[in-house]
């Protein structure tokens, strides 16, 4: 993606390009800055986002987008300063007041800090003018589809085709490939479509996901690397995970670590990604929600889906974003998104098997051991969640965690693991009071 930033008043050139420094990696191949009447604006950005930096200077407006209904924008317009954030919130914003009261706003976190403590997160759907914050999109419920099975995975496999085609602008690009049902899809799908896939894979010694990923990989005839990683490693990594992620939250972290590696060694290939993320919140993945009454578990998919614009999908924007990449999140296509929601639940979890008409739209196009795999959450896939409890259960003892658990804001940390990612946290960001815009991961 690209990285915005600016200030609502003219004259703060300079403190916008102090904003662009902090996440200059967001953009390797660009940058430029422009005045108006109304504000102060900035953007970096790579080769194959060059179409965001298109309308700086003729209206006044800097845009961070993959190009597939995905964007963060903030346009100087009626003399005001307007933000907009996309539906899902896959593209990052962040805003606040400076001390002078001028509305100011970032692609993240560490560069709204350079000009103001007031950190508010932008909400999806949502535009903001400094004053009014109004919702334009929510995502709701919908009248389920009146079809027979068939008919719904082929629309399906349509509308996902589609999708991924669209974020294809080159002939060689990449995909982050766990072996779990949600990244073999997109892989399979945009393999005919590219000259050259590369699939990256990570994980302990012995991990599932690397597994999983070369079947995949050999069916698909893409371009395979992986990166086998041991707790040093992890160690070593883990401060440059929470600063680019800008949370603490112990599965969002311990999902991050894999995925960071895997962006960085990403980087070296290709400069655009597929990422499977949303696969699991729209088709109902996750083994808890085989308990929930089907009466109910449209609400909850609702619900988790909503959610992922300050957990899952932080990760993947700043794992990519880290190292100059641009992640495409094919699954949550608003095109996709319409028709996913509309599937009756009972499609989405049928004779106990999670996710079934996703995989009756792609059955012929992956191994059947690959289209059968249960669910396994990225770091459990990955085998990072014992290593990295172990070693917090072993540097913190009870004391100090009974002293350190509750946070000046009243949050609990959940664990010694937590705590260990919070310790570096505060080393970065300071020992903030409000933390309201930091997404937490529903339990």
């Amino acid at each position: 993606m690209s990285g915005i930033a600016g200030i609502g008043s003219s004259g703060k050139l300079d403190e916008v390009k102090k904003m662009l420094d902090k996440i200059s990696y967001r953009g390797t191949d660009g940058v430029k800055e422009v005045e108006t009447p109304q504000a102060s604006l900035g953007i970096v950005w790579t080769v194959s986002q060059d179409k965001d930096s298109e309308g700086i200077e003729r209206h006044g407006m800097v845009r961070d987008s993959t190009g597939d209904g995905h964007f963060a924008e903030a346009k100087a317009m009626g003399g005001k300063l307007v933000l907009k954030r996309d539906g899902l919130g896959v593209a990052p914003l962040y805003y606040g007041k400076t001390n002078s009261g001028n509305l100011c706003f970032a692609s993240e976190v560490k560069a709204l800090m350079e000009v103001t403590d007031d950190i508010n997160e932008l909400k999806p759907g949502h535009t903001f003018d400094g004053e009014h914050l109004e919702a334009y999109f929510e995502l709701k419920k919908q009248t389920p589809l009146d079809g027979s099975p068939p008919e719904m995975s082929q629309e399906l496999r349509r509308r996902l085709t589609e999708s991924v085609k669209k974020c294809i602008n080159m002939d060689v690009m990449g995909s982050w490939l766990s072996g779990g049902l949600d990244s073999s899809v997109l892989a399979s799908l945009a393999r005919p479509h590219l000259r050259i896939l590369h699939t990256f894979a990570a994980g302990v010694q012995g991990a599932p996901d690397l597994e999983y990923a070369r079947e995949v990989a050999g069916y698909i005839k893409s371009r395979h690397h992986e990166v086998e990683v041991n707790l040093e490693q992890m160690l070593k990594v883990l401060p440059n995970v929470i600063y680019s992620l800008e949370s603490f939250d112990a599965l969002l972290v311990r999902s991050s670590i894999t995925n960071y590696l895997v962006a960085k060694m990403a980087s070296d290939y290709v400069s655009d990604v597929f990422s499977g993320e949303g696969g699991d919140e729209l088709f109902a993945g996750y083994e808890y929600l085989k308990s929930i009454p089907s009466s109910l578990l449209g609400d909850e998919l609702i619900d988790i889906t909503s959610r992922l614009h300050n957990t899952a999908l932080q990760r993947v924007d700043r794992c990519a974003s880290a190292h100059g990449t641009v992640a495409h999140t094919a699954f949550l296509d608003p095109w996709v998104v319409d028709f996913a929601i509309r599937i009756p639940v009972e499609y989405k979890i049928k004779n106990n098997v999670e996710k079934w008409i996703l995989r009756e739209a792609i059955n012929v196009s992956l191994p059947e051991r690959v289209l059968n795999r249960k669910k396994a959450k990225f770091w459990e896939g990955a085998g990072v969640r014992t290593l990295l409890a172990q070693y917090a259960e072993t540097h913190i003892s009870d004391n100090d965690f009974k002293r350190e658990q509750t946070l000046e804001n009243g949050w609990t940390l959940d664990s010694k693991e937590e705590l260990m990612y919070y310790r570096i946290f505060h080393e970065y960001f300071g020992r903030l009071a409000d933390l309201s815009w930091m997404g937490r991961t529903k339990k």
